[in-house]
């Protein structure tokens, strides 16, 4: 009982960190492109002004540092300026040329603390393109993949856990089986009542943590699955995930990418087309009414499971990660996990991982997306660069509502969660 109430505690805290913007400073740095929109034309000039503000009030003669330029690139501008107490312009205007994304960085010190504000120019973003390659055998590979799975048992296990259900919502942790005899574990909520109900499957942003369903949900009229990714059970103490993270999972995006067939996501993307296997063999489940959600790497796994599997009906990414990686090579951003970044460029950029990064990549993926989605970002993303998910968004052929709060970075606003769910439950048609 006390581990359930902990690991409630603690996904509780998580989600709250994923659906809320940055925490209140006492200083604030508060950086403005020339643009209420933040999205620019080719060749339209961009500039950015900052102000500096305590209690809400400009100070007087802060001394800032700033940076501009292309996102995760060097700085085509540098310096130092004074601003007095109104806004400042910051450095040159300038204009971009191409399509993609021109940050502003401020930094100021006081009393031994350093704070920081950003904003982002967009250019063209609707015109950016990928930089990642499509292999002929995509698809063909996939499509083998996924007719391997046909052969493999399901072998569904479910234990009720009486301590998380509700009046109305019975929750259950579930595994069944993957590749390699690997197994999927996930939190499983579904009404008590009997009939017939939509289905939402929500895969997970990166890292390793366990997970405590998605029971407010269920409540409304859905059975919810929420998986992990990594093969074990998701209700041990939040020990042993920090213990793999530190130590055995540590860096798992970068697993075995010489060898397309062993690469680590490989059994991650097989396990979300078992994830609908598995619900679709719910007598509770519509299997005409699907969903699959996710933010992150959830958002790219949300895309990666539309493109691969026609049971799902509606999808919902916030910044995809695993995103046009290749971007790097080319001299702009590349999607997380950046692995042929300047950092991890010297023993990833191989001619092998190159080619294979191909096959994992969302936006091959995005080409094959064919029923609606609902997207949400910002621009000031500094972990999922947007001209990274902007290279596999610009080529979904499928209904898109985007809703674009700009000045957003690897976080979301209350209000864009409320339009998530808003928008799975008319898709699902489910009363609010």
């Amino acid at each position: 009982m006390r581990f359930l109430l902990s690991l409630l505690v603690l996904v509780s805290l998580w989600n709250f960190s994923f659906a809320q913007s940055r925490s209140n400073q006492l200083i604030q740095v508060l950086v403005t492109p020339n643009k209420a929109d933040w999205t620019y034309a080719n060749n339209e000039e961009i500039s950015f002004k900052v102000s500096v503000v305590k209690h809400q009030v400009p100070i007087q003669d802060a001394d800032v540092s700033y940076t501009i330029g292309w996102e995760k690139m060097e700085p085509l501008q540098s310096g130092n300026l004074r601003v007095n107490g109104s806004e400042v312009q910051v450095g040159k205007p300038l204009k971009g040329e191409n399509p993609g994304f021109i940050r502003c960085e401020v930094k100021y010190k006081y009393d031994g603390q350093e704070y920081r504000g950003i904003a982002t120019a967009a250019i063209s973003p609707d015109k950016i393109q990928p930089t990642q390659t499509l292999p002929n055998d995509f698809m063909s590979f996939w499509n083998k993949e996924i007719d391997a799975l046909k052969n493999i048992a399901l072998d569904p296990k479910m234990t009720l856990l009486p301590e998380l259900s509700t009046a109305t919502v019975d929750v259950y942790h579930v595994n069944f089986t993957n590749i390699n005899n690997s197994r999927v574990y996930g939190i499983l909520s579904k009404p008590k009542k009997a009939g017939k109900y939509p289905a939402v499957l929500q895969v997970p942003g990166a890292g390793i943590r366990p997970y405590a369903g998605m029971v407010s949900v269920a409540e409304k009229g859905l059975v919810t699955l929420q998986i992990g990714i990594h093969g074990i059970p998701v209700t041990h103490e939040a020990e042993l995930y920090n213990s793999l993270s530190a130590g055995a999972i540590r860096s798992y995006p970068f697993f075995n990418l010489d060898d397309k067939d062993q690469y680590y996501y490989k059994r991650v993307y097989l396990g979300c087309i078992r994830a609908v296997d598995f619900l679709t063999q719910l007598e509770e489940v519509d299997k005409n009414n699907l969903t699959v959600w996710g933010g992150s790497q959830g958002g790219a796994l949300s895309i990666i499971t539309a493109g691969l599997d026609k049971r799902i009906k509606h999808l919902v990414a916030l910044y995809p990660a695993l995103s046009d990686v290749t971007g790097y090579l080319h001299n702009r951003a590349g999607g997380w996990p950046h692995m042929f970044n300047k950092q991890n460029a010297p023993f990833m950029a191989t001619d092998a991982k190159i080619k294979n990064s191909a096959y994992y990549d969302v936006v091959n993926f995005a080409r094959q997306v064919k029923v609606p989605g609902f997207y949400t970002w910002g621009y000031n993303d500094e972990t999922c660069p947007p001209t990274s998910y902007y290279a596999a968004y610009n080529l979904i052929n499928a209904p898109r509502d985007l809703y674009l709060v700009q000045e957003t970075g690897h976080w979301t606003f209350q209000e864009q969660q409320d339009k998530i769910l808003n928008w799975v439950l008319e898709k699902a048609k489910v009363k609010k």
